[in-house]
């Protein structure tokens, strides 16, 4: 799965965004959605206008970490893995019993757009299993994505020439889309268009950059980890108002 998102929806860590030798405009002309198709033929591409697009193939996947994708009331979502409590998540967000993970993760995300009565940490963190998914809502141009804690399933992000992000589970896509200026997406961590990358596993706390250097010595990337030292300020964030408001508080 592949996703390359503008920077005006998107904006990466700073630490993430590094000199760049090697990095293509991955959304000029489709490049990296083309360079996707020919190593996955049977794919299909989905174009998010200017925010960006989704890519997706089910050839050569994990048969227990599969990929699905999906879309409800201009909601996207493309999720790899393997939920564990899927009855209870079904029960607790209403759905019904054909609902499969990638429709619990949207429904679970609607519930927190819509002020729901759980913090995003705590709505990433009920998610039991091994995954990482891919969201974005047209509507309120949100993206929202994460890894579980254990970085069961393959994923990495970078940033093109340009600063768009590109976020996929094959390390030679975000390679050929970023040069060097890619890293392993952080285990146990999440990411909003306005709220940046957060721990779910230790929301209290800050998250540290740490280099990434290659055998040169040259810096490419960055890794992140949680500052035990450093606790984060609390967001302070109402639960009332549109759902416009959720992606400029969160």
């Amino acid at each position: 799965m592949l996703a390359v998102f503008n920077k005006s929806v998107a904006k990466c860590p700073e630490a993430l965004q590094c000199p760049k030798p090697g990095s293509v405009s991955a959304l000029k002309d489709g490049f990296l959605a083309q360079h996707f198709g020919s190593l996955h033929p049977s794919s299909v591409t989905v174009n998010l206008g200017s925010s960006g697009l989704f890519a997706y193939s089910n050839e050569k996947q994990n048969p227990l970490l599969p990929r699905l994708f999906a879309v409800v009331d201009d909601i996207f979502c493309l999720f790899q893995g393997h939920i564990e409590n899927v009855a209870l998540l079904k029960q607790q967000y209403g759905l019904n019993k054909t609902a499969n993970e990638v429709i619990i993760v949207i429904e679970a995300y609607r519930t927190l757009r819509d002020r729901g009565p759980y913090p995003a940490d705590q709505v990433v963190r009920d998610i039991q299993g091994k995954f990482a998914f891919i969201l974005y809502d047209t509507t309120s141009k949100v993206s929202f994505v994460a890894a579980d804690v254990d970085g069961n399933v393959p994923f990495f992000w970078g940033t093109d020439s340009e600063g768009h992000l590109v976020i996929a589970d094959d390390e030679e896509v975000v390679k050929k889309g970023c040069g060097k200026s890619f890293a392993p997406f952080p285990k146990g961590c999440f990411f909003t268009s306005s709220g940046g990358l957060r721990s779910f596993e230790h929301p209290h706390n800050e998250l540290k950059a740490v280099p990434r250097v290659d055998s040169s010595g040259e810096v490419y990337g960055a890794t992140f980890k949680v500052d035990a030292e450093v606790k984060k300020e609390s967001s302070g964030m109402s639960r009332v108002g549109s759902a416009a408001n959720w992606s400029s508080d969160y």
